[in-house]
Order: structure tokens, then C-alpha cells, then sequence
């Protein structure tokens, strides 16, 4: 199955060569593990019926989307899957408003060559993570955009073999992350709307954003001689004015909720469903902090060790909340973008029951 990216920039959005993005992402993306014929088909009809079941689990334990359809998932292969990822991050930034440049044919040849060069970046770095991804809920994309989950079966295959556990265990495991991912976005209507339009904001600031880096260079240096970050999302916020430092905190904060209420879910739902899940944790813990010295490397510069922080601190945040107020109380955090956490309360979960629950 693919998906039709545009090859050209968009009336409005990033100048990004979609096309080639896609296009360079599939040629680089190294091939799946070896499976027959038959192995492949069993391991799509595993994962269909694992995100199916999945969903039903979630819905037990959180007590949302009660009522809503449960459409079926796309198990998808890597070149596929990077496909999709374009498409979804294309139709995201559609509302961005796209930089400013020379008029003319000078405009037109500067444009080209952004728009191409970013193309090849993004498809790299696709190609990267192309081979890593388990699987995704994309709020933008399938028919009509009303969402879509994708399940990349070559990866769970080889992270199932590398990890030597259950099969059946495991594809049940990952869809548990998934299905909560898809019901956040379907059982909370307001979410998906508020994240692409925080997405939008931080994204359509850029511009100023590094233009007020200029006038504050002499601030910016020294605070990297006083503070010398190590960490590159402190790096990049140095470099960021107090309006779009303020939008980036509540990315953060939501994009790490998030990701730890789909922790907790999988492994609160796990023991039940799962037998082996105990194991499968411990191990793919393991996996996600290994990796030889260029992997390590590549997952700093993608930002892919912050996503495991945000795995981490996400579900520290929802299982502490859980244990004072329970479920029922955590998902009040769904009632408005007001309820949502805010950054600091991410690593001080006592602090957002007090504002919420009183």
C-alpha cells in the first residue's frame, strides 16, 4: 500500500520537496528481515487482529471511547511506512506559513534548492528511523484524514527475534501502545485539532524566532559559556524568543503525556492479556538505551534519546497521578487544553492534582 506524496511545495507550508523526501527515504531504507511468504502473511493478520483486540483492552481499562467504531489498522512495510510519515508531516505543516524570500527568478532558484535540500534531509532521516518505528497513530492521515494507525511489520518481526520472546506477546504489546495513541486522539475531540494548531504556531514562528536570536547573540553566548548544555533540546531552546519557548513547553508536556499514558495503558493492560509482559518490558528497555556508537550518535542528533526521556518521565508523571487519584482522576487531564499538564508538572505530578482536583 503507498501513499501519494506531492513532489512539489504546497501553496503554503514548509518548502520541502515532499516527493523526494519520500522518494529517498524508500531507496535508503536498508531491507526488512527474511521471512516466507507465509510467515508475512501470518505476521499481518497477528498484527490486525492484536490492534482490533488491543483497542478493546484499552477502552476496559480507561474507561474511553466507549461507543466509537474501531477502524482497522494499516500493517504497512518500511518503505510504506516513510511514505505515510511524509504525508502526515506534509499535511501537518499545510497551515504553516512558509519563509520569506527574494522575488524573482533569484527567489525561484533559492526556493528549488531549499525545498530540494530539505527534501533529502527528511528522507534520510526517515530512512534512519524507518527501520526502528514499531508502529504509529498518524491523527492526519487515511481516508479523509480522519486518522490512521500503522503497523510496521519487518520491525516488529526483527525486534521480536532480537529480543527472543513470544511473538504473540509481543505484536499484542505493541498494539496496546498504538490503540491507546488512537483513542487519545479519537475519544478526546479536541485534541487533535489543539495539537496541529500548537504544531503551526511553534512551526510559523521560526522565522522571527531566529531573527531574535541575532539580537540576542551576546545573551546567548554567554549563557552557553556559563551553562554549557550537553543536552541538544537545551541547545535549541537558547536559541528560541519567549513566545515560541512558551509553545515548545507545551509540546513537551503534551507530546510526554502522551507517550506515558501509553506506557502505563500497555503494561497496566499487559499482565492480563500478555503473560509474558514482565519480560518483554525488561528487555525492550534494554534495546532502547543500547545501540552501538554511530546508532547512539544518530538517535542524539534525531532527537530520539529525548523521546525515550519523554517514554520515561511520561509515565513516572501518569503512574504517580494514577496512584493518588486514580484513572477516573487522571483522565480529567482530558477535559481541556487547561487541564493538560504543564511542563513543570510533568516532573512534579503533586503539582498538576493540586491545580486540577483542588
Amino acid at each position: 500500500m503507498s501513499t501519494d506524496v506531492t513532489t512539489t511545495e504546497r501553496a503554503t507550508g514548509m518548502p520541502v520537496d515532499w516527493g523526494l523526501a519520500a522518494a529517498t527515504g524508500a531507496r535508503l531504507v536498508p531491507a526488512g528481515p527474511a521471512v516466507t511468504p507465509e510467515q508475512a502473511a501470518a505476521e499481518v493478520r497477528r498484527l490486525r487482529d492484536g490492534a482490533r483486540v488491543s483497542e478493546q483492552h484499552v477502552r476496559e481499562l480507561t474507561g474511553m471511547g466507549a461507543g466509537l467504531p474501531v477502524p482497522e489498522a494499516d500493517v504497512v512495510d518500511r518503505p510504506d511506512w516513510i511514505r505515510s510519515a511524509v504525508d502526515g508531516v506534509a499535511t501537518l505543516l499545510d497551515d504553516v506559513p512558509g519563509p520569506r524570500r527574494p522575488e524573482g527568478l533569484v527567489g525561484d532558484a533559492v526556493g528549488r534548492v531549499t525545498r530540494s535540500a530539505a527534501g533529502l534531509q527528511m528522507g534520510t532521516l526517515l530512512a534512519f528511523l524507518g527501520s526502528r518505528v514499531l508502529g504509529q497513530y498518524d491523527p492526519f492521515g487515511g481516508p479523509e484524514r480522519a486518522g490512521r494507525l500503522l503497523l510496521v511489520a519487518p520491525n516488529v518481526v526483527a525486534a521480536q527475534r532480537a529480543l527472543d520472546v513470544d511473538g504473540d506477546d509481543f505484536a499484542l504489546w505493541v498494539c496496546l501502545h498504538e490503540a491507546t495513541h488512537r483513542l487519545q486522539f479519537t475519544a478526546v475531540p479536541w485534541l487533535r485539532d489543539h495539537f496541529r494548531g500548537e504544531v503551526a504556531t511553534f512551526a510559523g514562528n521560526i522565522d522571527g524566532s531566529a531573527s531574535g536570536a541575532v539580537d540576542r547573540l551576546p545573551e546567548i553566548l554567554k549563557a552557553l559559556r556559563r551553562e554549557r548544555p550537553t543536552d541538544g533540546l537545551a541547545l535549541v531552546e537558547m536559541f528560541q524568543g519567549p513566545e515560541q519557548r512558551a509553545v515548545l513547553d507545551r509540546l513537551l508536556a503534551l507530546t510526554t503525556l502522551l507517550e506515558g499514558h501509553a506506557e502505563h495503558v500497555m503494561d497496566a493492560v499487559g499482565p492480563a492479556v500478555v503473560p509474558s509482559v514482565a519480560t518483554i518490558r525488561a528487555r525492550f528497555t534494554t534495546r532502547r538505551r543500547g545501540g552501538g556508537l554511530v546508532d547512539r550518535l544518530l538517535r542524539t542528533l534525531l532527537g530520539v534519546d529525548a523521546k525515550i526521556r519523554q517514554y520515561e518521565q511520561g509515565r513516572v508523571f501518569v503512574d504517580q497521578v494514577v496512584d493518588t487519584v486514580g484513572l477516573p482522576g487522571l483522565n480529567a487531564v482530558w477535559t481541556s487544553p487547561d487541564t493538560l499538564p504543564r511542563r513543570a508538572e510533568i516532573t512534579d505530578p503533586a503539582a498538576w492534582v493540586a491545580r486540577v482536583h483542588g
